[in-house]
């Protein structure tokens, strides 16, 4: 009888060691799995899902790309009357090709049109991202604003060739630049937007030396 209590008692503890055994082991893979979710899971996805919009803010910087931040009026008039100024130079340095004589205003042609064209399309591209038309509507290609040549200008400009095509230039694109940059004081003073407040920067800083290295071509010409 003793023995049979014996090996009773010794099997129900040995079944009672073999329950608590896998239930440790069941609590223990739950933890895991939860622990999975919780950090594996859950936390890898959110990672994404903020990781994704993390790399937009460096799109501004590329051509064509919308300006991050909040904007007014005077960033969007700023980039509806720099395009057509932009233009206007451009169309002025295309004018160098076969009549230019002087290296230095070849140099500086060649220095207008590297700098501009990239210019003119992050400002278009701001004006989409902000819903706002690329023109205000300031006249024929953007006559009348500071700096800005008339077709007279343009037509005297291309008949010149040779020395007298230097200086004209000169002259012309001193006048052009001192306008673009008043436009760009205008923007560093009343804009908001960071983008459009850099590239005033860089208007002012660029062309201001431009003018004062065309001034010196004038002097020797």
């Amino acid at each position: 009888m003793r023995s049979f209590t014996r090996r009773t008692a010794r099997k129900f503890a040995l079944v009672g060691a073999a329950t608590a055994t896998g239930l440790l082991l069941t609590a223990c893979g739950s933890d895991d799995g939860a622990s999975g979710m919780d950090h594996s899971g859950p936390s890898a996805s959110a990672t994404a899902s903020t990781a994704a919009p993390s790399a937009t803010p460096s799109g501004p910087s590329a051509s064509g790309a919308p300006a991050s931040g909040d904007f007014n009026d005077a960033d969007v008039m700023f980039a509806q009357m720099m395009i057509p100024h932009h233009e206007q130079a451009l169309e002025m340095a295309g004018l160098a090709a076969g009549r230019a004589e002087d290296p230095e205003v070849r140099k500086l042609v060649a220095a207008i049109e590297r700098a501009q064209d990239p210019e003119i399309q992050k400002m278009k591209g701001w004006l989409k991202g902000w819903g706002r038309p690329e023109s205000a509507g300031h006249g024929s290609g953007g006559h009348g604003m500071a700096g800005m040549m008339s077709e007279q200008d343009m037509k005297d400009l291309a008949a010149l060739k040779g020395r007298a095509f230097d200086r004209k230039f000169a002259e012309l694109m001193i006048a052009h630049h001192d306008g673009a940059v008043a436009m760009a004081k205008d923007e560093q003073n009343n804009g908001r937007n960071a983008t459009a407040k850099a590239l005033a920067d860089d208007v002012v800083r660029t062309q201001s030396a431009e003018v004062a290295a065309l001034k010196k071509i004038l002097d020797r010409l």
